[in-house]
């Protein structure tokens, strides 16, 4: 008698510690998937993160200035239309360059310029070649050497961003250079022309809109 209840107290016994078991072995699968959970969530963050600082960094890419106000907001001689056409195409497009263009025309450079590759154009708004007397532009546009020997001063050959115009000397392809100084969203060529719009891009090269007309010393 005394073995049977003996026996009947460890069954009793035993069922009373299987669920706390059971419990503990569930409790841990949770811990588990909690951290398993919490893993996801951290590189979750982390891509979202990364995400936040990928879109900032294009931000400092886009064109700069008050000028660029005077930009059509959309269509070909837009921001986005002009990144689509070579230089020379994407600057007839755009109202305030249309002397600029006349005189790129009249130097017979549109396929210079439409052609080449990775350049950099400092390009005059209408209001800069009004500065010039007009009876002094009326000569320069009627003489082809002269013009081009401008036009040609307003190109380096390779594409300048905002960063290399900080301080720097470029070799144009008049093959005389032209100096650049400045920080931030304000900067001059030759210490006498503002850049009005800075960072335009085009298919082939990258824009800085100024408000004077560039001449070369030699």
């Amino acid at each position: 008698m005394n073995t049977r209840i003996r026996r009947t107290a460890v069954v009793i016994a035993a069922a009373a510690v299987l669920p706390f078991a059971l419990s503990a072995c569930g409790d841990n699968g949770s811990d588990s998937d909690s951290a398993k959970s919490d893993t996801s969530s951290k590189a979750s963050a982390s891509a979202s993160d990364d995400s936040m600082a990928g879109a900032g960094a294009t931000t400092s890419d886009q064109p700069f200035g008050p000028g660029c106000a005077a930009v059509p907001k959309s269509g070909s001689g837009s921001f986005d239309g002009m990144a689509q056409d070579p230089v020379a195409t994407a600057a007839s497009n755009n109202p305030a360059l249309s002397t600029l263009v006349a005189a790129v025309k009249k130097a017979g450079l549109v396929d210079t310029l439409n052609n080449a590759q990775n350049i950099t154009v400092f390009a005059p708004t209408n209001d800069a070649f009004a500065k010039i007397p007009k009876d002094t532009l009326d000569k320069v546009l009627a003489d082809k050497a002269q013009l081009t020997k401008i036009l040609t001063y307003h190109v380096v050959g390779q594409q300048l961003t905002p960063k290399d115009l900080e301080k720097g000397s470029f070799d144009t392809l008049e093959k005389a250079k032209v100096t650049t100084a400045g920080s931030g969203e304000s900067y001059t060529v030759n210490d006498s022309a503002k850049v009005v719009c800075g960072n335009v891009k085009t298919a082939n090269a990258n824009v800085y809109i100024i408000d004077t007309v560039l001449m070369p010393t030699s």
